[in-house]
């Protein structure tokens, strides 16, 4: 449930307008506050706090409300009942659905040819879980990875197998377009020659065709292993570049309908500087001086497609900041040619650096592959387990390596830089993922081991101690932390939400015994009650984040 909704609500209904409700970092002279009497105070010609006792009266006599306090000016604390936050089903309560929406996510957008690296990760691990959460509330999403597999890129990649065959293996693949790329630099033929087999694959060249289609699949198995490997959803469409140039036509027709097309020095562009910009404002190169299907075309292409057919209410992208213009001048073209049906939404991260501020790079210098990433965070996890004396299979390992990778980008604000630490995101404690499964690993034995005391669990438990109404409150703010997350595309709330809760869930774990053989047995009950609640919120945060608990840490 909605807690904070749940009493919101309440509140409003019963003093007839809305209100601010607020939740105290300090609750110990209430769950939750708020200043209506100071804001309502002048128009009822009453001073604040004597207006704070009328409303504390109305308050106190909610059935799920144990008191009320008026503190300072008129501040009004609430408390809310023991039973009610150990069993709130008990008050017939019925969390309305929020309103839910159709969502096309644009997350992924992998080059064919190139081995994923650490560049990959943030729009990856962010756009599942932003996916992960959208649907959990409700909401339809359709997620794509909008490959780039059909501009010069391609070109490069088709003139390379042409000169030296067919690559053989992932090595091979992964070591074609950066060799015919860096010879495009220095050798002027070769890059027209690319520049011209782009345009003709475009045009449908059979032989050029032929290598694309045998080399695509090969370069997305590939992609495909470092997905399964990461955890990450099976994206809904793998629909890039190239499946959506048949869509370039009818666009281009739009955009001529509106008069929006320019010649420039034998290219096609689309101005969408406006008079109000004061930062350079480029337009959009709808078709290249060569002739040749452009970025923001494909990119112009797949807005209509999905405007067209999932008709959604949001399209998000999810990708670098350095994309940002990119972005803005193609949602700018999009509205100006009428294909803005849905809510256009560019969420631009920040960059992953090492300690010295740069782009994070391997000991030798290179931009590390993803595979990489993983075996590096795997290997800090295993010598950190052997120096304390655990011994964890391969599997637990990798799980563990998972959590603390993911964790770690999740918990900062998406649109941030940060720094990235082997040795600190694989601790066991603070702030990481290990932390975070270990809490898991800890609420799932003492499940198992009250299974086998044959204790159960029920809700007969008079008086909460103050780490169990903690944990309690905590646990029920879920959900508004959910449809925050959603709201403000902010997956770093999930992440950080779940810390706390792992925080809280240790304390009430340390202070209360739960199957000691001295605790009551209503008292043992009743903690185990609280425990399977806090377990059903972590594992269903945890799975929100695509990590995964292993049986033992």
């Amino acid at each position: 449930m909605n807690l904070y909704k749940y009493v919101s609500d309440a509140i409003n209904a019963t003093l007839g307008t809305p209100v601010n409700l607020e939740v105290p970092r300090n609750r110990d002279f209430g769950d939750f506050s708020t200043n209506a009497a100071m804001v309502m105070a002048k128009s009822a010609g009453k001073s604040p706090r004597e207006l704070a006792s009328e409303i504390a009266t109305k308050l106190a006599n909610l059935p799920f409300v144990a008191d009320t306090s008026i503190a300072g000016p008129g501040f009004i604390n609430i408390k809310l009942k023991d039973d009610f936050l150990i069993a709130p089903e008990k008050y017939n309560i019925v969390t309305p659905k929020s309103e839910s929406f159709v969502v096309d996510l644009d997350y992924g957008s992998y080059n064919i040819g190139k081995a994923l690296h650490i560049g990959h990760l943030r729009t990856t691990v962010v756009g599942d879980t932003f996916n992960r959460i959208a649907r959990a509330l409700g909401h339809k999403t359709k997620s794509y990875n909008h490959m780039g597999d059909w501009g010069r890129p391609m070109g490069l990649i088709i003139a390379w197998i042409l000169e030296y065959g067919m690559p053989k293996n992932a090595d091979d693949i992964n070591v074609i377009y950066p060799a015919s790329s860096a010879r495009a630099k220095e050798d002027k033929a070769w890059l027209e020659r690319a520049q011209k087999i782009t345009v003709d694959l475009q045009n449908g060249n059979p032989e050029y065709l032929k290598i694309y289609n045998e080399f695509a699949p090969m370069s997305l198995a590939q992609i495909s292993d470092i997905l399964v490997r990461l955890n990450i959803l099976p994206f809904d469409e793998n629909k890039g570049e190239r499946l959506v140039a048949e869509y370039v036509p009818a666009v281009q027709k739009i955009l001529e309908e509106k008069q929006l097309l320019v010649s420039d020095a034998g290219a096609v562009i689309i101005p969408v500087k406006q008079e109000t910009d004061t930062a350079p404002m480029p337009p959009v190169l709808w078709r290249s001086s060569t002739g040749a299907q452009t970025y923001a075309a494909a990119d112009l292409a797949a807005i209509y497609y999905r405007t067209t057919t999932d008709k959604p209410n949001d399209i998000i992208y999810f990708t670098d900041n350095r994309q940002n213009l990119h972005f803005t001048q193609v949602f700018r073209a999009a509205k100006m040619a009428g294909m803005d049906s849905a809510n256009l939404q560019h969420i631009g991260f920040g960059t992953i650096t090492g300690a010295d501020g740069k782009p994070f790079k391997t000991r030798d210098g290179d931009v590390p592959s993803l595979h990489q990433m993983v075996d590096m965070v795997a290997d800090s996890v295993r010598a950190r387990a052997t120096e304390s004396g655990k011994e964890l299979s391969d599997k637990t390992i990798e799980i563990i390596a998972l959590a603390a990778l993911k964790f770690n980008d999740l918990m900062h604000d998406v649109k941030s830089d940060y720094v990235f630490d082997v040795d600190s995101v694989t601790q066991f404690e603070g702030r990481t993922g290990p932390y975070i499964l270990y809490t898991a690993v800890r609420l799932n034995a003492v499940v198992k081991k009250a299974k086998d005391m044959h204790v159960l669990a029920n809700t007969d438990i008079k008086t909460l101690q103050s780490e169990e109404r903690n944990l309690l409150l905590r646990a029920m703010d879920f959900e508004r932390v959910l449809e925050n997350a959603f709201a403000q595309r902010a997956t770093d709330m999930i992440a950080n939400y779940t810390y706390d809760l792992c925080q809280l869930i240790n304390t009430f774990y340390h202070n209360c015994p739960i199957l000691r053989d001295d605790v009551p047995e209503n008292v043992r009950a009743g903690r185990l009650h609280i425990v399977q609640i806090a377990r059903a919120t972590l594992l269903m945060a945890i799975d929100l984040m695509g990590l995964i608990v292993p049986d033992e840490m």
